[in-house]
């Protein structure tokens, strides 16, 4: 295995700041310069992360992949459009969000934050009878830009009713338009295509809800086995 590049603390600097995002310049050698946007303070960046600190971190956000399935009906995938700034559309997205600094540190960060997303988004609440699990603690959004990445949760609904989803819980810049509900055929159509039912490209955490949706392994977890 190839030696890594340490990068130290003293050979970081800050190019941009504001209260949600900055851009750090990390010099990985003399006159050498890499670019990270972070959501990190400058303490936390994962390039200064040992090994073990980075095998423990904890993502910055989490990514929910919500499957409806009410008894004798078939499953089907919750998604909703929002709206994206960068891309200037509404896109087919997962309930997701940023993890409290409050939260942090509770053994359950990552489902209590996939819990309180999925009610402001959905309107849906997580009850006794369903099943919420961590598919993977945290993947990277794009590691050649960013240091950003968000825990992979899946919350199976078994009571929850259509006729209470909601948008009325978005907060700050949120901006919905929409919810979309895919049955297993439906989603690999749109796996197929590449673009979400308006013809419009989608994220690859959409992707990723898509994949986990279709190949039942949400299934397996609890124990179902397929259909």
């Amino acid at each position: 295995m190839k030696e890594k590049i340490q990068i130290s603390k003293e050979n970081v600097e800050t190019l941009f700041e504001s209260p949600y995002l900055r851009v750090e310049d990390l010099q990985y050698a003399p006159g050498k310069h890499y670019y990270d946007a972070t959501r990190r303070r400058r303490e936390d960046l994962t390039a200064l992360k040992t090994d073990q600190e980075f095998e423990n971190m904890l993502a910055d956000a989490v990514s929910c992949f919500v499957i409806l399935q009410g008894e004798g009906e078939e499953p089907r995938l919750l998604l909703s459009y929002e709206f994206r700034y960068p891309a200037g559309q509404y896109l087919l997205s997962v309930p997701a969000g940023l993890i409290d600094e409050e939260d942090k540190g509770k053994p359950d960060v990552l489902l209590s934050t996939a819990i309180r997303e999925i009610g402001e988004e959905t309107g849906l609440q997580v009850t006794e009878g369903d099943y919420i699990t961590v598919v993977n603690p945290l993947v990277f959004s794009t590691p050649g830009l960013t240091d950003e990445s968000n825990a992979l949760i899946c919350a199976v609904l078994c009571s929850a009713k259509v006729s209470d989803l909601s948008q009325d819980g978005a907060v700050g810049t949120e901006q919905f338009d929409g919810f979309c509900l895919l049955t297993k055929s439906q989603a690999r159509e749109l796996l197929r295509t590449g673009r979400d039912q308006r013809g419009k490209y989608y994220p690859l955490y959409t992707w990723a809800a898509l994949m986990y949706f279709v190949s039942d392994m949400w299934q397996e977890e609890m124990g179902c086995g397929n259909e």
